[in-house]
């Protein structure tokens, strides 16, 4: 019998129950699944083929090119929405490169915390990511703290806290949300904090959900493995495959600024000849430089 001979009451039926049962295949996950440490994300699933762990080494050069250079070949890359700002920093002059380590939080109500709570007893991890944190943060992580913006009663850590934080090897901690015991926090060096604002507050509206899932920071999408550069400016985001590319890119343009720099502090040329592209006669000029200015 096709569909077009079903009565309708009963097609209304038939269809209800392959909607159900669809519905209850999308939200129900093997048990190791639903415990695992990380949160499982399809999106994730489909991404995680190309996206090899930043190394040391890239993270070592990330740091030595201003944010600016390692944006714009971000930005010929095509991830035009990359860059956060409007943060607030414990640690002005210090900058930080790692790699993202995401949590998601959302306003706690009793069944949300209740499941919350029930997965950390399946996983063996405990619900409140800012203790866990202590627990799981590895070497060069920069943990990304999505908060909504959200600051009273929704401070992501304070510092004994954070202390367990920075004592595994964090890099630093990007929180779009609340930060308790500010003072605490300003004499920890090569620990920088960026946070929305501070409150004397304990963590007590909001409710982690997702581990090393997905985030928004502002307007920024981060994902977790992304590399995370920041300073005074704000925060750069970006997947860690274009690591290579950005670096090299990166290097470039400080290689050609600095002879820029070199040319634009004297009178000898225009500024228009320099800057934004060298004329044809600096264009041989710098042909010259190259040989007494090896790359470093």
């Amino acid at each position: 019998m096709t569909l077009r001979h079903v009565p309708r009451l009963a097609l209304v039926s038939l269809l209800s129950a392959a909607a159900g049962g669809a519905e209850q295949a999308a939200t129900t996950a093997p048990s190791s699944v639903r415990a695992s440490r990380n949160t499982y994300s399809a999106v994730m699933d489909v991404l995680s083929s190309s996206r090899p762990r930043v190394t040391d080494e890239q993270l070592a050069r990330l740091k030595k090119v201003p944010i600016e250079a390692v944006w714009a070949a971000i930005q010929g890359k095509g991830y035009k929405q990359c860059f956060a700002t409007d943060f607030r920093l414990t640690q002005p002059g210090t900058k930080m490169v790692g790699r993202a380590l995401t949590m998601r939080y959302m306003p706690v109500r009793p069944d949300l915390d209740t499941a919350v709570q029930a997965l950390g007893k399946e996983g063996d991890w405990f619900y409140q990511y800012n203790i866990r944190a202590g627990e799981d943060t590895r070497p060069g992580d920069v943990l990304v703290v999505e908060l909504g913006g959200m600051v009273d009663r929704a401070t992501f850590m304070g510092d004994v806290t954070g202390l367990g934080i920075k004592s595994r090897g964090a890099a630093g901690v990007v929180i779009d949300g609340g930060l308790r015991d500010l003072n605490e926090f300003l004499p920890w060096k090569n620990f920088p904090v960026y946070y929305t604002g501070s409150h004397a507050s304990a963590m007590a509206d909001q409710v982690g959900v997702e581990w090393n899932a997905p985030v928004r920071i502002k307007t920024v999408t981060v994902l977790p493995g992304d590399v995370v550069i920041g300073d005074e400016s704000g925060v750069l985001f970006f997947p860690p495959q274009l690591a290579d590319d950005a670096i090299k890119a990166a290097e470039d343009t400080v290689y050609v600024e600095d002879f820029k720099r070199e040319m634009i502090s004297g009178t000898r040329y225009r500024a228009r000849d320099i800057y934004p592209v060298l004329s044809p006669e600096l264009e041989k000029v710098f042909e010259e430089w190259k040989k007494t200015h090896p790359r470093k």
